[in-house]
């Protein structure tokens, strides 16, 4: 008999365990993992440094950065979030650091040290681990217990919590006990485009303002309303990336999808600037070094390569000086500057960081303590759950907010004497 039994060794999983463990050291606790690796998300998160939260610590903004689970998230952030989590792992003596763009890594650089930590607070806790323990079936007995069958043998827990993430297996499992499954499609993916423009430009970043122009009436206006991004985009080898198209592939996800990754992107390389500010700018070139060679002197602190792909994709001769510009040629340059157009076919994974947006329908969980409206003592935390994340760490802290509100739930009906 298992006080509690947790589906899933992911991070959400682990915490959830620990934390139940940290609060009441008496509990029974086990965990069940399908494959042989623990922790594999936490292994490639980050590059391998494993981006453990992020700095925005007000709970309303920071459930800004979750296209769906944002409303239900703003009242446990309340109760555990980035700061919680920062507080969490220093009394765990894992120092931190905060990086520029605001995304939070172990000192060490290394997500070992996270994997450690769980591991051996498991050690410490006896908390049991079983890999290779794929859920078969699930089911309440009249007893109120939940008997939970793998391959070789069956459990039977007072309270059960999935943390499976993506798991499909699980997710079929559920419908079948009547939850509402959204459909997951990916989240948190690059954008492959083949364009002339950035060809052979690979590495440089620059700060846009992005957005989906949909001509042939694909997805509705609202929709598209919703497909502007801005922020740092990264030319690649296959297209675009950087956090600026990662947060737009966040929030457009279900749209892409039913576009079939086939649109075309708008994108503004000067967001700060006006049109008329643009070309005034450019006739001030124009007037006061007439005899400069135009793809030789980036203007607007473009780098070198990326004006020169600007200019020669306007059609104005490497040799043309500014004296030479046509008003048409100015006018196809200020257009490429201020609204180029790519044509997006296709999608790559980010990294190793597969992210879906899906899973159980959030209208079926009671955010207070992460727990089922359809069934007693059975929880949901991290991504088996349809919630997801732009990229930053923001998946994570959601996985740690769940698995602490779940184990202070458990543990409070455990000290209130109530049916456990």
């Amino acid at each position: 008999m298992k006080d509690v039994l947790i589906i899933g060794g992911g991070a959400a999983g682990f915490f959830t365990a620990i934390n139940c463990a940290q609060q009441n050291p008496n509990l029974n606790i086990c965990i069940l993992e399908k494959s042989k690796n623990l922790l594999s998300k936490v292994k490639v998160s980050g590059g391998g440094r494993c981006n453990v939260t992020h700095a925005e610590f007000d709970p309303t903004e920071l459930a800004k950065n979750y296209p769906r689970g944002h409303k239900e998230l703003r009242g446990p952030f309340h109760q555990f979030a980035t700061g919680d989590m920062m507080a969490w792992l220093a009394e765990e003596n894992v120092p931190l650091k905060i990086e520029e763009d605001g995304r939070i890594f172990p000192e060490s650089d290394s997500s070992q040290t996270i994997i450690d930590l769980f591991l051996n607070a498991c050690h410490k806790f006896n908390i049991e681990i079983k890999t290779q323990c794929g859920v078969e079936d699930f089911h309440l007995t009249e007893e109120k217990l939940w008997k939970v069958k793998t391959k070789n043998e069956a459990f039977l827990a007072k309270h059960l919590v999935f943390a499976s993430g993506s798991s499909t297996k699980i997710w079929k499992l559920l419908a079948q006990k009547n939850y509402s499954i959204i459909n997951p499609v990916p989240s948190l993916f690059t954008f492959n485009i083949k364009g002339a423009l950035i060809q052979n430009l690979a590495g440089i970043s620059w700060e846009t303002a992005v957005e989906i122009v949909d001509e042939q009436k694909n997805i509705s206006k609202k929709q598209l309303q919703n497909l502007q991004s801005s922020g740092p985009m990264l030319i690649t080898h296959w297209g675009l990336s950087g956090p600026c198209i990662l947060k737009l592939s966040a929030w457009g996800a279900r749209s892409f999808h039913q576009l079939n990754y086939q649109f075309q992107l708008k994108v503004n390389w000067l967001p700060n600037l006006s049109e008329d500010e643009v070309t005034a700018q450019m006739l001030q070139q124009k007037n006061t070094h007439p005899k400069q060679q135009l793809a030789a002197n980036p203007l607007f602190g473009f780098p070198k390569r990326l004006w020169h792909s600007f200019v020669n994709q306007s059609g104005i001769s490497a040799e043309s000086k500014w004296a030479d510009l046509s008003k048409k040629e100015m006018r196809t340059l200020q257009n490429l500057l201020t609204k180029c157009i790519f044509s997006v076919n296709g999608k790559s994974t980010f990294k190793e960081e597969f992210v879906t947006a899906g899973g159980v329908d959030l209208k079926q969980i009671n955010f207070k303590e992460f727990s089922s409206k359809l069934h007693p003592n059975l929880y949901f935390a991290g991504e088996v759950l349809n919630i997801d994340a732009v990229t930053g760490g923001f998946n994570f802290q959601n996985a740690w907010t769940g698995g602490y509100v779940i184990a202070k739930s458990i543990v409070t009906k455990k000290s209130e004497n109530s049916p456990f």
